[in-house]
């Protein structure tokens, strides 16, 4: 078991970037599988692989406050 916390950080315009030991679950309860302990989580809505992003945000000019 890893002693560092879990971080979540806003990349600029982009992505949520998501380290350490995390489970992703959809709405109904099903567990979303990762492979990584990194993983960036989309923001903009557009991406094809949600809830995981594509990198659709820069095509599409998606700005963060």
């Amino acid at each position: 078991m890893n002693d560092r916390p879990t971080t979540i950080s806003p990349y600029p315009d982009g992505p949520l970037i998501v380290r350490g030991d995390v489970e992703l679950v959809t709405a109904d309860g099903k567990v979303i599988p990762s492979r990584r302990r990194t993983m960036a989580l989309c923001r903009c809505g557009l991406s094809t692989i949600k809830p995981f992003c594509d990198g659709t945000h820069k095509a599409t000019g998606f700005r963060a406050d």
